[in-house]
C-alpha cells in the first residue's frame, strides 16, 4: 500500500470496486463445478490454531459443495501431529502415516508430498521461511497471522506476496475479520461516507495473560523456546503483534491507509518467563489522512478489564467493530453480505473458491503490512523514541534490516540459543 495523495474516501471507494471484481464472487460461494479436481491441502503446525484451520478448511470444501482433503501433516513433535489426525478423522479426513512428518524440516517434505495447498500454522517466525517454501515450489497458501516477528520478515513476505502473484497464486491470510459479514458490511458503510469524515479512532485487544511454560531443566535451549513460544519476541512478535494484529488490521483496512508515525510507552509488570512486554499504548498519526490520530491499546494482565474491538469516530456517527450508530443514536442498517457465518470458515471458502475458479486471491502484502505497522508501534515503546512506517518498510530504514535471532533456519541447524528470561527492552537505552 502506497503512501500518497489520495483521499481517503476515494481510495476506499476504488479499493471496493476492486475487491468486488476481483474477489466478490468469492464471497458469495459460487464455485465452479463439475472439474473434477479434488484439491490437496498439508498442514504445517498442528497445534490448535493449525488444526482449527484445517477443519475449518474441510467445512469450506463442504460449503462450496467440492470436494478437498487435508492429506498431508507436519510438525516439529509426533504428538501434536496425532492429536490433529484424531480431529480430522471425526470429519471422515484420514491422513496416513506416509504422509506425516516431524521434525524442523519437515515443512519441506510435506510441500513436496503433492498437495495443491499449503496451510501454515506455525508459530511466527517460520512463517516467512515456510511461506518462501511455498512460493517456489508453485502452492496456493492459507498464512495464519502474524506473519513475522521482525522488518525483515515483513518485508520479504511482501516480495513473496509479489511472486505468488506472478505464478498466480491464491494466498489468504489469517486476518479473518476481513472475511467477517459484519467487517465486511461496516467497511461499505464506513467507504459510503456512513459516518462522515473520521477524526479518529481506537483500537484494543485487552484481556489476560496467556499461557506459559517454566522451564524443565532438562529442556534443550531448542525445546525450551518452542515450548514456550508465545512469551518471546523473537517468536512470537510480542502480543501487540501475535493478537492485537486483528484490531490494527481493521485500522488500516477500514481508513485505506497507513500510518506513517507511531509514538508508543509500554511495560512489563507481572509477565513471567520470556521477555516481553505486558501492555503497550501507541498512538499511530496517519499523515496521509490530514493528520487523523488512532490509538492502539493491548494489555495481558490476569484479572485486569478486559476490551477487544476497534472505533472509527466520525462527524456523523460511530463505527465499532464492524456496526455503525449515528451521532443522533440511530442504528444504520447494514448492507446484507452473503456467504458462511463463520469467518474462519468464509476464510478458506474465498481460498478454495478462487483457485477453483482460476481467479486467484492474494492477501500476502496486506496482512505484512498490518504486522510492520505492529511492529512500529513495538519498537516505539521499546526504545522510546518515534517510528516511522518507512523506517520498517524499507531496507534503507532505521530499523529496515533488523532481524531477530534465532531464524526459522537456524531450527533446522539446531544452532539455538535461547534469550534469557525477565531480561526486558528498557526505552531510551534499547536500540530495538
Amino acid at each position: 500500500m502506497k503512501q500518497g495523495s489520495l483521499s481517503r474516501r476515494d481510495f476506499m471507494r476504488g479499493a471496493l470496486a476492486a475487491g468486488a471484481a476481483v474477489g466478490g464472487l468469492t464471497i458469495l460461494g459460487a464455485t465452479s463445478r463439475g472439474q473434477g479436481k479434488v484439491l490437496t491441502a498439508g498442514l504445517v503446525g498442528c497445534g490448535g490454531r493449525g488444526t482449527g484451520a484445517a477443519v475449518n478448511f474441510l467445512e469450506a470444501a463442504k460449503f462450496l459443495n467440492t470436494e478437498a482433503r487435508i492429506t498431508a501433516l507436519a510438525d516439529i513433535a509426533r504428538e501434536p501431529i496425532e492429536k490433529t489426525r484424531t480431529r480430522l478423522k471425526e470429519d471422515g479426513c484420514e491422513v496416513p502415516d506416509a504422509k506425516c512428518f516431524v521434525g524442523f524440516d519437515a515443512y519441506k517434505k510435506l510441500i513436496d508430498s503433492g498437495v495443491d495447498i499449503v496451510l501454515l500454522a506455525t508459530p511466527p517466525v517460520f512463517r516467512p521461511a515456510h511461506f518462501a517454501a511455498a512460493v517456489a515450489a508453485g502452492k496456493h497458501a492459507f498464512i495464519e497471522k502474524p506473519v513475522c516477528v521482525d522488518p525483515v520478515g515483513g518485508q520479504r513476505v511482501i516480495e513473496l506476496g509479489a511472486e505468488a502473484a506472478k505464478k498466480g497464486l491464491s494466498v489468504v491470510a489469517g486476518t479473518q475479520r476481513r472475511h467477517q459479514k459484519v467487517y465486511l458490511a461496516g467497511r461499505k458503510l464506513v467507504a459510503d461516507g456512513a459516518i462522515g469524515t473520521i477524526w479518529g479512532g481506537a483500537v484494543y485487544w485487552c484481556g489476560q495473560a496467556s499461557w506459559r511454560k517454566p522451564r524443565d531443566p532438562g529442556w534443550s535451549d531448542l525445546e525450551y523456546l518452542t515450548k514456550n513460544w508465545i512469551n518471546f519476541v523473537e517468536m512470537s512478535g510480542d502480543h501487540i503483534i501475535e493478537q492485537h494484529v486483528h484490531n490494527i488490521d481493521v485500522m488500516v483496512w477500514y481508513l485505506g491507509a497507513l500510518p506513517t508515525l507511531a509514538v508508543a510507552v509500554g511495560g512489563r509488570a507481572r509477565r513471567k518467563t520470556g521477555n516481553q512486554y505486558d501492555f503497550f499504548s501507541v498512538d499511530y498519526t496517519f499523515g496521509t489522512l490530514k493528520g487523523v490520530h488512532v490509538q492502539s491499546l493491548s494489555r495481558q494482565v490476569n484479572g485486569t478489564w478486559s476490551r477487544e474491538g476497534e472505533e472509527l469516530i466520525g462527524d456523523k456517527g460511530v463505527m465499532r467493530s464492524g456496526r455503525i450508530v449515528l451521532h443522533s443514536k440511530e442504528r444504520v442498517a447494514p448492507p446484507e453480505i452473503p456467504g458462511h457465518d463463520n469467518q474462519y470458515v468464509q476464510e478458506h471458502v474465498n481460498l478454495l473458491d478462487s483457485i477453483l475458479k482460476g481467479k486467484p486471491l492474494n492477501e500476502a502484502q496486506q496482512v505484512a503490512e498490518s504486522t510492520l505497522v505492529g511492529i512500529m508501534g513495538r519498537i516505539s515503546a521499546y526504545t522510546g523514541q518515534p517510528v516511522r512506517y518507512t523506517d520498517v518498510a524499507k531496507p534503507d530504514g532505521q530499523y529496515g534490516k533488523l532481524a531477530f535471532s534465532p531464524t526459522a533456519e537456524d531450527f533446522e541447524k539446531g544452532q539455538v540459543k535461547v534469550p534469557p528470561d525477565d531480561v526486558i527492552p528498557i526505552p531510551g537505552v534499547a536500540d530495538e
